[in-house]
């Protein structure tokens, strides 16, 4: 054993375990043949980029066939941030199996984070769980924008931000490392289960996609031309070329700097966008492939979990905008899909899943008593078709703009956000029947040049609902489920109404 892994193992409790850690043995007998973990993780992804949640154009056959060996979940979450790197909160809670409020680093009126209060999540983080398990931990991913404590207890990592167009600089950077573990992993006959955490530094901005790919969307890295380009993919049906008021968020990077695009929300800006994340999307695909290849080449594949999600969706030219920073189904919502032993080929659920959900579902599956700071909950009957969703309410933030910022709720087919920004200025209510609106049509996708523009012209029930007198009851229980969960979660803000 190398003078780092022993000193990975001290730090995480494998060797030497304090009093105040879990110690993370089996809840009952370990299974036979405990399971490994394959997790892929992108970054600013929407599920609407996938052909298993309605894309056509976007072409990823690898994470295709994942979804035809195993299981879609259609209401998968990110719970928010408190800051502009939403990745930041979402990639911590992840690592911890917290609530957006109670993991380190969250910041709120009351609320406090220091050193050896991060240490101690960091030692009751994912990587330092299965170090004590037993398990071999790998990582690969962009660096930077998550909880460096914990993702440095994986004993290797490799984590470098790679957003270029060549193999060297982009994602195949990260698919290589992975092939190169597994090839040394085999060549030590290493029997150990492994944890490998496969993150990518895209599609996130600069979208900077291989260019024979980008040529296929009709996209070019340098930005758009006056044009548009007519093998780029269409606008998103839910697109706007502004939104309706303000998002709260002055000077907001992902809305005004982001490379290609800046304030720009012309159709031909927002098409020669797409194809660039389309074209990263399936350069990311290509490394999914590569990898899944070589674990059936090892004979490790099926008694693998694999799970592919991203740490949160992303707008571009949706609802007129572009970035993260707000709580629409394309943003708010994260692909997942899972397959691995006992879960059915070919199926879905609802799930009602939050990604720091994660933690403990793998626990439950690898026969690991989580620690007792772990919030998450094991979505493992959702896997095995056992239930449809683990919770029937979802609470969801944005608060990294001008306080308190951004709420929302989402139970059964009804779901409200609720915005209180720029000092009391901006004061809205949405409610959204999800059955009848998934989209989330506003009454500015009606106007006819929209319309025209997207060949689509919504119901005139798919509209925002807040004020309509025939659902003022449904708001009014809606508020009082958001006020609970804001209360429960120990969100230090309270909104104005």
């Amino acid at each position: 054993m190398s003078t780092r892994e022993t000193l990975i193992l001290l730090l995480t409790g494998a060797i030497i375990v304090p009093s105040a850690v879990s110690t993370s043995r089996a809840a009952g007998p370990a299974p036979a043949k405990r399971p490994n973990f394959l997790f892929i993780l992108t970054d600013d992804q929407s599920p609407e980029t996938l052909s298993c949640y309605g894309n056509t154009v976007c072409q990823t056959p690898h994470i295709d066939r994942l979804a035809r060996r195993g299981i879609v979940l259609d209401d998968a979450h990110h719970m928010g941030a408190w800051s502009g790197a939403v990745c930041t909160a979402s990639r911590t809670m992840i690592m911890t199996g917290r609530t957006v409020w109670r993991i380190p680093g969250a910041r709120g009126p009351g609320l406090t984070s220091n050193r050896a209060l991060r240490q101690q999540a960091a030692r009751n983080s994912m990587p330092a769980i299965f170090n004590r398990a037993g398990y071999s931990t790998f990582r690969t991913c962009k660096r930077g924008n998550s909880f460096r404590e914990a993702n440095q207890l994986f004993t290797v990592h490799h984590d470098a931000t790679r957003r270029g167009s060549d193999p060297e600089t982009g994602s195949r950077w990260h698919g290589d490392r992975v092939i190169e573990y597994l090839g040394k992993r085999q060549q030590a006959g290493d029997k150990a289960p492994f944890l490998l955490y496969m993150g990518f530094s895209h599609p996130h901005d600069p979208r900077n996609a291989p260019e024979k790919l980008a040529r296929k969307y009709g996209a070019s890295n340098k930005g758009p031309g006056q044009a548009v380009n007519p093998k780029s993919p269409p606008l998103p049906i839910n697109y706007l070329a502004a939104h309706p008021f303000h998002h709260g968020h002055p000077g907001l990077r992902d809305e005004v700097r982001v490379q290609g695009v800046l304030k720009r929300r012309d159709p031909a800006t927002i098409r020669n966008e797409l194809g660039r994340e389309y074209a990263c999307i399936e350069n990311i695909d290509n490394q999914v492939g590569r990898v899944i290849q070589q674990l059936e080449a090892t004979g490790e594949l099926e008694n693998t979990y694999v799970v592919f999600t991203s740490d949160h969706g992303i707008a571009v030219g949706r609802h007129g905008l572009t970035g993260k920073q707000n709580l629409y189904e394309h943003t708010w919502r994260v692909p997942f899909i899972v397959t691995g032993p006992g879960i059915k080929p070919g199926t879905r659920a609802s799930g009602y899943i939050y990604l720091l959900d994660v933690l403990r579902t793998f626990c439950d599956l690898a026969g690991i008593t989580p620690p007792k700071s772990v919030e998450g909950r094991s979505f493992r009957k959702v896997l095995e078709g056992k239930t449809d969703a683990v919770r029937d309410s979802l609470y969801g933030v944005y608060s990294g703009g001008t306080k308190p910022g951004m709420r929302a709720v989402k139970t059964g087919r009804f779901k409200l956000i609720k915005y209180d920004v720029l000092d009391g200025k901006v004061r809205r209510t949405q409610l959204f029947d999800l059955k009848e609106n998934p989209r989330e049509f506003l009454v500015e996708h009606r106007a006819e040049a929209i319309a025209s523009l997207l060949d689509h012209k919504p119901k005139p029930r798919q509209v925002n609902l807040a004020d309509d007198p025939k659902y003022a009851a449904k708001r009014k229980e809606l508020e009082a489920l958001l006020k609970r969960e804001m209360t429960r979660l120990g969100d230090p803000y309270e909104l104005a109404d």
